[in-house]
């Protein structure tokens, strides 16, 4: 529902204020602040752990349907979804199972007889080698754990790099669950307490009564953590107290007739602005007209790949030093925000700067409408009163979720990474196998070096050593 429109249109519009706690010893539940939930984590693990597809369709329940989609696209998902699946419908008949299926029974158990239809053949059209035939069903679990134990790694990847994977990961791992007392003291424990595992899938854990504990990322991530003798406190990455502030941007962006968002690149955080970006609705997206990046070589590469994860069109301004001690970009902002209104008829700006030099430009065109993001941080005092008096709406880029964001800080790393991969190492592959032929006195026609190349040389590595140090190798 799209929010409700405000009659007012520059009054002053300051968001609530909501701190974040600091947690000293092990988080309790209800140490838990309210704020608005995020669910993409507690998504993902749901739809690994095995959650029945109904609990994601319907609206009034956490995981995001959205999410199911995206990650039925990838095979690695599918997998171990699929083998948890199984995993809990064997816990489930557990008992029934081993007493049908008596120590020295000759009868072959069927797995088929036992799974959902669709596990069975999504698991085969994804080339599983799950036998489906034993002779106890606890040969059969304790092949299921192992594949998931071997592949589990492989959905690393879907979770942000600010949660921890081994906590993750450890949900999937039947303590012992490659042995028969394993297996059995964790189907004990799941029957024991079914009604307590969330959606009653079974995972990795010490049963008790937490409610729903995937009803959203900041719960999940403070449970999960505590689990595990540890404290999550990091709450900007699973929530915000962004609620307001959306609100007052949509109704700032209702009442324009073309909107731009200006960025002072030096006095901004690219992932806090992508953050806030992110968590805007598509209809308040779609009455932005276009994102101005006013750059300097100074500031965040990260402005550079902006574009690439925001869902806006973004024009992007490197500015030019003329004295190496003086930026520009305040300048440049100024006349290009005087041009957007005069030239080509803009009438609202978002400028995102916590910069007091922008009331001069906020001052000069009266006629037109602004809304401040700024950081709680770089802000003044000062500035914040002046844009009160004048009824000049502002909001915080600090309250939206950080944790959504991750996709284009690892962008951030792998690009300045690769850059400095690129002016650290100058290797010429010709030279190098010219100086391996002369040590090894080893001589090759070309098709012979072109074979090589492609076997050996084309398959170089990078190998991190436990001093800290990075290497190339070609393996043998």
């Amino acid at each position: 529902m799209a929010p409700t429109k405000k009659a007012q249109s520059r009054g002053t519009r300051r968001p609530q204020h909501t701190q974040r706690p600091q947690h000293t010893q092990r988080p309790q539940r209800t140490s838990l602040p309210q704020l608005d939930k995020r669910q993409s984590v507690v998504s993902k693990a749901a739809y690994l752990l095995g959650v029945p597809t109904f609990i994601f369709e319907k609206d009034h329940e956490p995981p995001d349907w959205e999410i199911y989609q995206e990650l039925e696209e990838c095979r690695q998902a599918r997998v171990i979804r699929n083998l948890c699946i199984l995993r809990t419908e064997l816990f489930k008949r557990y008992k029934i199972l081993c007493t049908k299926a008596p120590p020295g029974n000759k009868k072959l158990f069927a797995l088929a007889d036992y799974a959902p239809e669709d596990c069975v053949s999504h698991l085969s059209q994804d080339g599983v080698n799950l036998l489906w035939t034993f002779y106890q069903p606890v040969e059969c679990i304790l092949e299921i754990n192992r594949l998931i134990a071997d592949q589990i790694a492989g959905c690393r990847d879907i979770f942000p790099l600010w949660i921890r994977w081994d906590y993750i990961e450890n949900l999937f791992i039947v303590p012992d669950g490659l042995t028969a007392a394993g297996i059995q003291s964790a189907a004990n424990a799941y029957l024991r307490n079914r009604p307590l595992y969330p959606y009653q899938v079974y995972m990795n854990w010490k049963p008790v009564n937490e409610g729903n504990i995937l009803y959203s990322d900041m719960k999940f991530a403070v449970l999960l953590y505590s689990w595990n003798n540890d404290n999550f406190t990091d709450f900007n990455k699973v929530s915000g107290t962004d609620r307001q502030s959306k609100k007052d941007i949509h109704s700032f962006l209702e009442d324009s007739k073309k909107a731009v968002i200006v960025v002072d690149c030096e006095n901004s955080d690219p992932y806090k602005l992508c953050a806030a970006l992110r968590a805007l609705e598509r209809d308040t997206l779609d009455r932005i007209s276009k994102i101005i990046l006013y750059d300097d070589s100074h500031s965040a590469s990260a402005w550079r790949i902006l574009g690439s994860y925001v869902n806006c069109p973004v024009e992007h301004i490197m500015i030019d030093r003329v004295k190496k001690e003086k930026s520009l970009v305040d300048i440049r902002l100024t006349a290009g925000a005087c041009k957007e209104f005069y030239q080509n008829a803009v009438d609202s700006f978002i400028l995102v700067s916590s910069d007091s030099d922008y009331w001069g430009l906020i001052s000069a065109l009266p006629d037109a409408r602004f809304l401040v993001m700024v950081e709680r941080d770089h802000v003044s005092g000062s500035l914040k009163e002046t844009m009160d008096s004048a009824g000049i709406a502002y909001c915080y880029l600090d309250d939206f979720c950080s944790g959504d964001c991750g996709d284009i800080k690892t962008g951030a790393l792998v690009r300045e990474m690769n850059a400095f991969l690129k002016n650290s190492i100058r290797i010429t592959v010709r030279d190098m196998m010219e100086h391996a032929s002369r040590a090894a006195r080893v001589e090759l026609s070309e098709v012979e070096w072109q074979q090589f190349h492609s076997k050996f040389v084309s398959q170089m590595q990078v190998v991190a050593g436990e001093d800290g140090t990075i290497g190339i190798q070609i393996q043998e």
